[in-house]
């Protein structure tokens, strides 16, 4: 039997957020013209409407959309206007991010619990609401319900101990050859649980460009050969921050009894992830310095970019709950009836 989070189909082709979102999707109907240089320059770059644009582009490299041609993955024109999407992304993330040409320091201060966390995870934990969780897990469901995946596209492009260590750790996030015990298919499980839809896809419209960007970067870090020391260093930020962010979200579950697959979600993740953070530390990381040392400072970009848009998404998520209103683009329809 079909599980809710594998579909039959290809997810729908989302709302645009202004003309270069509009110009890409009427390119992958076939109806329109792509979005000029000058479109794409005067854009804001981390904006609704270019991190969509891109995101459209980069979801091709996934599950495409319903009523696009799989050929248009690899159509020239709109590889040119991903790349001009993408050179602006790439160019502002090096600007805008904590640089460190030292891995060392770049780790330090992902590496240190703060006594006083202020970030989403504690909010959560201490005093967010069922609502607050919902529209925390509709958000993240736009990667989690493809978890592993960009980080999937390194493989090829590492060898020797890092790459055993690498596919060691996406085994576990693939289930370890069991489908019931795949991250994405428990996600959809803790989405059940909150009263959503575990539609791939599904919570697209909704989700902010702070959003967007986060899983944007997955994507551009993982689509090119070049930024391999950088999709580490955001895997190996992820793996070391996951931890104890998935206890005190396991927490908050329990707290406002969430249900059983959402608890086990986070509770997966604090065990798995504690595990792999050595892993990618000592092997993902140790072995590919070993062979390509030069990629230092690339890891360290990966850590510091991560964290920058994390922390983006953070802010903005907090800003709105503490004002006691949706942080989502449209609200979420009241099909929650899992608790009383």
């Amino acid at each position: 039997m079909k599980h809710p989070s594998e579909p039959s189909e290809e997810p729908r082709l989302p709302a645009p957020r202004g003309p270069l979102s509009t110009a890409v999707e009427d390119h992958l109907r076939g109806t329109g013209p792509l979005p000029s240089d000058e479109e794409i320059a005067a854009a804001a770059v981390y904006g609704d409407d270019l991190q969509l644009a891109l995101y459209l582009c980069y979801e091709l490299h996934y599950r495409g959309f319903a009523g696009v041609a799989p050929e248009l993955e690899w159509d020239p024109e709109l590889l040119r206007v991903r790349g001009a999407l993408e050179r602006r992304f790439l160019a502002a993330l090096r600007a805008d991010a904590r640089r460190h040409d030292r891995l060392d320091d770049a780790l330090a201060g992902i590496l240190v619990e703060p006594v006083d966390g202020t970030g989403v995870s504690h909010f959560l934990r201490d005093k967010g609401e069922l609502w607050h969780l919902r529209e925390y897990a509709a958000q993240r469901s736009l990667y989690h319900l493809k978890e592993a995946d960009p980080h999937a596209w390194v493989l090829p492009r590492l060898w020797g101990r890092a790459k055993a260590a690498m596919a060691a750790v996406e085994f576990d996030e693939y289930g370890g050859g069991r489908a019931e015990r795949v991250h994405a298919r428990l996600f959809a499980a803790l989405m059940t649980d909150l009263g959503l839809d575990t539609t791939y896809g599904r919570y697209l419209d909704a989700a902010p460009a702070e959003l967007l960007v986060t899983v944007n970067q997955m994507s551009l870090f993982g689509l090119h050969r070049s930024l391999r020391g950088a999709l580490v260093g955001h895997f190996a930020t992820v793996e070391i921050t996951s931890s104890p962010g998935s206890r005190r979200l396991a927490e908050a579950m329990r707290r406002t009894g969430a249900g059983p697959a959402a608890v086990h979600f986070y509770d997966e993740h604090v065990e798995a992830d504690a595990v792999h953070e050595q892993v990618v530390r000592q092997d993902v990381i140790g072995g590919l310095l070993e062979v390509e040392p030069h990629l230092e400072a690339d890891i360290a970009f990966g850590v510091d970019a991560t964290v920058f848009v994390e922390d983006r998404l953070g802010d903005r998520l907090l800003a709105d709950w503490n004002a006691g209103r949706s942080s989502l683009r449209t609200p979420l329809a009241q099909e929650f009836t899992h608790i009383s």
